[in-house]
């Protein structure tokens, strides 16, 4: 019987050690499957998160392009606004200037010339030379004497290049004039009467090297009220 008892209980034992293998193989394939969702779960989320980061810094590059483009935009818009108002005083001046310069010459037939000048510069260039400097110096030492004077000067050019260059080079050459008298002499803006011809007053012909340095020159001329009445105060006119 003990015999029986035994067979029965190593019966039993390895029934429940094949149960138990069996169970654990069992169990082995229906969580595999789980773990392996649940890997792929974690990769996506991985992935899902650095997809989430990249479009973030993209949009994050895209708003601060869009806020540097906004602040370009209003420099621009700034800028502009700038320019108009620049031109608009600009025009304001111009027409002015204009008026003053029409009252100026409805008066000009009561001057008289006292003294007369001619300064040479060099090709493209508004400087005042040496000997140019002492033919104002000689002009400017007889403004205490001259009463109710103006000074009227003229800027030219030669026939080589753009006329509105030419013109506006005029004017730089009467202003170095200008600035010369007002620096050394204490001459006022109201005194002058100044015009950038450009080239359109030649002194001499423009088809030699000579003419063409005659033509580069700025005409002073010291003149004198006849009548004996002071011109208006006014600020320096110019005319092209």
């Amino acid at each position: 019987m003990n015999r029986v008892v035994v067979i029965g209980v190593v019966a039993l034992g390895s029934l429940a050690l094949t149960a138990g293998c069996a169970t654990k193989k069992t169990v082995s394939r229906e969580v595999a499957p789980v773990i392996n969702k649940t890997n792929e779960l974690d990769d996506l989320t991985a992935q899902t998160t650095r997809d989430i980061r990249s479009l973030d810094s993209r949009t994050q590059q895209g708003i601060q392009g869009a806020k540097s483009k906004a602040a370009q935009a209003d420099q621009h818009a700034q800028s502009a606004g700038q320019q108009a108002d620049q031109a608009q005083q600009l025009a304001s001046s111009t027409l002015n200037g204009v008026n003053l310069l029409a009252d100026r010459v409805a008066n000009f037939d009561n001057y008289r010339p006292v003294a007369e000048a001619s300064v040479h510069f060099a090709f493209d260039k508004a400087d005042l030379r040496r000997p140019d400097r002492q033919q104002l110096d000689q002009i400017a030492r007889r403004i205490p004497d001259t009463k109710g004077y103006i000074l009227q000067i003229e800027g030219n050019t030669d026939s080589v290049g753009d006329a509105q260059y030419n013109y506006e080079l005029s004017q730089r050459r009467a202003s170095a004039v200008i600035q010369y008298l007002a620096q050394n002499y204490g001459v006022p803006p109201h005194k002058i009467y100044v015009i950038g011809l450009g080239k359109d007053r030649p002194e001499a012909k423009n088809a030699t090297s000579r003419g063409r340095a005659e033509n580069r020159r700025v005409d002073v001329r010291l003149m004198s009220n006849v009548l004996g009445e002071p011109p208006a105060a006014s600020p320096t006119a110019s005319a092209r």
